[in-house]
């Protein structure tokens, strides 16, 4: 890796106090003043032209200042500016605030980057305080010079690792080009995946997330490849590890592999979509979310579901509204056997007319299903297109206007009947005594019946 030329250090610092207390500081200062006033200007201005409601842009953030572009263009112009001052006066404010003003540039990246791709993960906070601090500790080094003296020590504490001489300084190094690389790939394919995202629904956004996790995939796996051959590392020295992870996959690994496969089969071929009404066993819920691994099946009661792909390839599973959203449901009720048949029906169907969700076309359908031991039988059907709003309330709906409407007309809701026959007991038989009075001996002649 090339080495980076160092900042002249500040060795005296009473030399340097004094030339900060000269008059050119007011020059340094002023244009620092300027650098910010323009920058917070262009990135305002920018921001309302063109992302007014930045809440997860890499490059705003919730305002104007919290975002890179702030930071990353005070940086540009502050380097400007120390040009041009540099030319009449001694250098002092910008030897402390160009280092001050990358460290703010990396970190803001950082954590930014981090946000949008993994936003609301518990361990984001103790990331963004690392970077912070090692960027920080960074810019105080580099500031006073110490930086490159301690990379020259680093750099003397090698090994050999097959053909390829390491030393500290290299893994550091190493590490930190990975890093970058991979919030590189990270910022990228989080904007890929924003812009596929986009006003995509139905049918074209499982396809869009397929495609979004498999460029963020192959983003983060053509950075850590570049990031190792940057350090140095010979690439054919993984194969053996690649053969060791095959294996593991093979044995150790076979069902998290099959979650990843199945999630990209169910992404691809679009058997299920995010706002698909499914129901899977006895659970029940609209697909909220299909990750690589998992599918989150959230329930009309707030209940969230978290299934393995492998077991929506694998088991039946009932989609509610793949080719079509709409859904039928029924009701059934009971009436006198004397009631009007005729009549019956159309209060049936007013009543579920009368619910708005109820769709007029195909029309509800009120039919005579069954002749009951206690009355006659009907079913009410009739279709819905949101499922995903709750069925049980619209049902418990339309069956209090069925009653109302019922008791209106005079239809009789009749009660279980049971018509009791008794026989006259023989004569020859004693009558048997008890609490309740006489009863009957049971007999072949004698048995009480009841329907």
């Amino acid at each position: 890796m090339a080495r980076s030329t160092a900042p002249a250090a500040i060795d005296d610092f009473g030399a340097w106090l004094h030339t900060f207390l000269q008059p050119g500081a007011l020059i340094e200062l002023a244009a620092l003043v300027l650098c910010v006033g323009v920058a917070w200007g262009v990135v305002r201005g920018l921001q309302r032209a063109y992302n007014p409601d930045a809440e997860r842009s890499i490059w705003f953030g919730r305002r104007g200042v919290d975002g890179v572009l702030f930071p990353l263009l005070l940086l540009v112009l502050a380097y400007g500016a120390r040009t041009l001052t540099a030319l009449w006066v001694p250098q002092a404010v910008w030897r402390v605030a160009v280092p001050a003003l990358l460290a703010l540039v990396v970190i803001r990246i950082g954590v930014k980057v981090l946000e949008v791709a993994f936003g609301g993960a518990a361990w984001l906070r103790p990331v963004e305080r690392t970077v912070s601090w090692i960027a920080w500790l960074a810019a105080v080094a580099w500031i006073t010079g110490l930086l490159p003296v301690v990379l020259a020590e680093l750099d003397q504490i090698t090994w050999k690792l097959g053909g390829t001489t390491l030393s500290v300084r290299t893994l550091i190094e190493g590490v930190l080009s990975a890093g970058a690389v991979l919030i590189v790939a990270l910022w990228i394919s989080s904007a890929i995946e924003a812009r596929l995202l986009r006003d995509a629904s139905g049918e074209s956004l499982s396809l869009r997330k397929a495609a979004s996790n498999a460029a963020r995939a192959l983003l983060l796996f053509v950075g850590l490849m570049l990031a190792l051959s940057a350090v140095g590392i010979d690439l054919t020295a993984l194969s053996v590890l690649g053969g060791a992870i095959g294996v593991g996959i093979g044995f150790g690994l076979q069902k998290l592999a099959a979650n990843y496969v199945s999630g990209f089969v169910i992404l691809t071929e679009r058997s299920m979509r995010i706002g698909d009404m499914v129901r899977l066993d006895t659970f029940e819920g609209v697909v909220a979310d299909i990750k690589a691994r998992y599918t989150v099946i959230r329930s009309v009661s707030g209940r969230e579901s978290i299934v393995p792909n492998e077991l929506l390839i694998t088991q039946r599973v009932e989609n509610l509204s793949l080719s079509d959203p709409r859904v039928w449901q029924s009701t059934v009720v009971g009436v006198a056997y004397d009631s009007d048949v005729a009549l019956v029906q159309r209060l049936l169907v007013q009543a579920a007319l009368e619910q708005p969700r109820v769709l007029r076309e195909p029309a509800p359908l009120a039919a005579l299903s069954a002749f009951g031991a206690d009355g006659l039988e009907f079913t009410l059907g009739y279709w819905i297109a949101d499922p995903e709003n709750g069925q049980l309330g619209l049902r418990s709906a339309i069956n209090l206007r069925i009653l109302e409407l019922f008791r209106e007309h005079g239809v009789e809701i009749p009660y279980p009947q049971r018509v009791l026959h008794v026989r006259p007991a023989a004569a020859d038989a004693p009558a048997v005594r008890g609490l309740s009075g006489t009863v009957s001996p049971t007999g072949a002649g004698g048995a009480a019946q009841s329907r």
